[in-house]
């Protein structure tokens, strides 16, 4: 079995460690703009804590899912991505130092991607009514000023999905749910109805594909930047980051949906269970340090990830 990455060990500059990748800038290729080196490791976050115990090949899985997607919205024409390469041979020999980390293990968990003024708002599609949506509708009857129809149940199909801001927190700190308007007044009103038509037409198109493989994409969220090195026009924004991965959306297997009840789910959802089952126990208090995590719930958690990447992947 391959071993785990938990971090990473590079020799260039500018490293950031996100709850799951690491970040550096690389050298300038010639003739082109300023680039970006993403390592997706194998940590895994729940309630915005790390947990101490990786989940093997958990970064290798994420990449993959990735870059299909980017791909995928590339080739329909939808939007243009940060996606420059996801070979492990396009890093620069400089990057590998003495007891750092190797070419090999970086090989399948990389993306090079063009570097970005990243927009601070999260865009977020909600086709199914869960999660904060589902806990701001019982509470006002819309989510993030979006009115939704009166007798709604737990993860029903919305009459059409939409599209629910949120601000972009530093880690550590929770997303915080707002109205297209103040998203607007935070970024500019030609940006964010850029991104929402955006959101919304990759959603669709992702949505239609996945459940022809026996998903449902219940939710999901995006981000946008600007990128370096050009002229910085807001109309040149590309999606940067991951996409439609088990760590940005919710992933139900449509066989056996329900509304009106918690979903089965392909993403951390069995995760957070054991873990609010330990705080349920006063095993744990949802602040950092994270709990180690059993043999068994890392086994299951790597197996819903592996096989929402292998329906979503397939030729079906």
């Amino acid at each position: 079995m391959t071993a785990a990455l938990l971090q990473s060990d590079l020799a260039l500059t500018g490293l950031r460690r996100g709850k799951v990748r690491d970040v550096y800038d690389l050298p300038a290729a010639e003739g082109e703009g300023p680039r970006l080196l993403i390592v997706a490791t194998d940590r895994i976050s729940a309630f915005d804590v790390v947990m101490p115990t990786p989940i093997v090949g958990k970064g290798g899985l994420l990449t993959e899912l990735s870059v299909f997607w980017l791909r995928f919205i590339e080739a329909r024409g939808l939007c243009a991505t940060h996606l420059v390469s996801d070979d492990a041979a396009d890093v620069p020999g400089s990057a590998f130092a003495p007891g750092g980390t190797t070419r090999g293990q970086l090989a399948g968990r990389i993306m090079i991607a063009r570097k970005a003024r990243v927009v601070p708002i999260e865009c977020v599609v909600r086709g199914y009514l869960e999660g904060s949506g589902w806990k701001e509708y019982l509470a006002s009857g819309s989510v993030c000023g979006v009115r939704l129809p009166a007798g709604l149940t737990q993860c029903a199909r919305l009459p059409e999905p939409i599209f629910t801001p949120a601000t972009k927190e530093e880690q550590g700190r929770h997303d915080e749910n707002i109205p297209f308007e103040r998203a607007c007044e935070l970024v500019g009103r030609p940006l964010m109805e850029r991104l929402r038509r955006v959101s919304l037409a990759i959603y669709r198109e992702a949505a239609e594909h996945a459940l022809t493989r026996g998903i449902i994409i219940a939710d999901t969220k995006f981000e946008f930047g600007i990128p370096e090195g050009g002229d910085g026009e807001e109309r040149d924004a590309i999606l940067i980051d991951e996409a439609l991965t088990p760590d940005s959306s919710r992933f139900w297997p449509a066989a056996t949906y329900a509304p009106g009840r918690a979903q089965a789910s392909f993403d951390k959802q069995f995760l957070r269970e054991w873990l609010e089952a330990l705080v349920a126990k006063g095993g744990w208090d949802k602040a950092a340090p994270g709990p180690e995590l059993p043999p068994e719930v890392v086994a299951a958690t790597a197996e819903k990830y592996r096989e929402a990447k292998e329906r979503l992947m397939s030729d079906a």
